[in-house]
């Protein structure tokens, strides 16, 4: 086991682990902790605590002490000084003609360095902003880039329903969000209805959802057909968090509907959902038996299998069949000259008058 104590550096940023170091730390008291980029000013939100080994990355950061007033003194100045450098580097922004908006300054503890937020469409080249403001202030400099959302993290303000908005109170990290988590409570997809002052989709659609995707397996979709105590009928409209459903019944008139819980309607699978078309198709069905059934009633008139002959006429002799059957079928060539057989043409001898060649040992 390892003990360790959770810190928090800004409001409703995410909690890092450090090595109290033997101290006994009670949350709610101020620390100076050891980070990646020095020494930093802290709240302890988790005082000691026992946690297993394989769920803490080793190695710890230690803590360095607990804030004194000389600390917070310090602190108090430091944001002083960021706030100065906020507006000198917005008039460099200005005077560079960089197309970035300056989000908010920062400052280490130990003024070992400066940080920059902004927000720009695309890749800025800062390279000379980052010249003129080391110049200034004498220490390191760092630019960062970020998005709309950490944006809206880092300035604050009031959402929809008027509270404070969710990503500066206590959300720690950016939850994936889709338009499907809209779909499935049946909210407005007009964007400007489920957008938040960021411009994205509202962080707390992802509150519901799981709720939502529940109910969803228990609950007829809209438009299907259903089979309820007083009959089948169409699902008109659905309340998935009441757990009901209305559903115009068949034999009930055009707009009389009837509401039903959800758990007592059967969903009808293969059903047709609307009225129209059923009763179309009921009539097509109709027609293609009746059209059976005349074809069924006509006579069958014989037909000669394929590839059978045909019979030989009672007049005709058999024996002339036969011989117009057994005669041999000419070849015919396609294209070309047809080639004369030997010894039949105009210079070939008389042998096939009978008359013999002359050989040359008569001459």
């Amino acid at each position: 086991m390892t003990t360790i104590i959770g810190v928090r550096f800004k409001t409703g940023g995410k909690m890092y682990y450090f090595d109290p170091q033997g101290v006994q730390v009670n949350a709610g008291e101020d620390v100076i902790v050891e980070t990646a980029r020095g020494l930093e000013y802290g709240e302890c939100v988790q005082g000691n605590t026992e946690v297993p080994d394989q769920t803490v990355v080793q190695p710890l950061k230690r803590m360095v002490r607990v804030a004194t007033e000389a600390d917070k003194k310090t602190v108090a100045r430091n944001k002083k000084r960021a706030d100065d450098a906020f507006v000198i580097c917005k008039r460099k922004i200005e005077e560079r003609g960089l197309e970035m908006n300056l989000v908010r300054a920062e400052c280490t503890f130990d003024m070992n360095k400066m940080l920059f937020y902004f927000t720009a469409d695309g890749r800025v080249d800062f390279r000379e902003l980052v010249k003129d403001l080391a110049g200034v202030f004498r220490t390191r400099i760092e630019l960062r880039q970020i998005g709309v959302r950490d944006e809206a993290k880092m300035i604050g303000g009031l959402g929809t329903c008027g509270r404070e908005l969710c990503c500066c109170s206590y959300l720690e990290d950016f939850h994936p969000v889709s338009i499907n988590m809209a779909k499935d409570q049946n909210l407005s997809l007009n964007p400007a209805k489920i957008s938040g002052v960021c411009g994205r989709l509202m962080c707390c659609l992802k509150y519901e959802h799981e709720a939502y995707a529940e109910l969803q397996k228990v609950t007829p979709r809209q438009g299907s057909v259903v089979d309820t105590p007083e009959g089948r009928g169409k699902v008109i409209s659905t309340q998935m968090l009441r757990g009901t459903c209305k559903v115009q019944l068949d034999d009930s008139p055009e707009h009389s509907l009837t509401e039903f819980q959800c758990v007592d309607c059967c969903v009808v699978k293969g059903a047709c959902r609307n009225r129209q078309n059923a009763a179309a198709m009921a009539e097509e069905r109709r027609r293609m038996e009746q059209a059976a059934a005349e074809q069924a009633a006509k006579p069958v008139k014989k037909e000669r299998p394929a590839g059978q002959a045909d019979e030989a006429p009672e007049d005709v002799p058999e024996t002339e069949n036969a011989g117009a059957e057994g005669a041999p079928r000419r070849r015919r060539r396609r294209g070309g000259r047809r080639r004369r057989k030997p010894g039949t043409g105009e210079g070939a001898s008389g042998v096939e008058n009978g008359e013999p060649e002359p050989s040359d040992d008569a001459e």
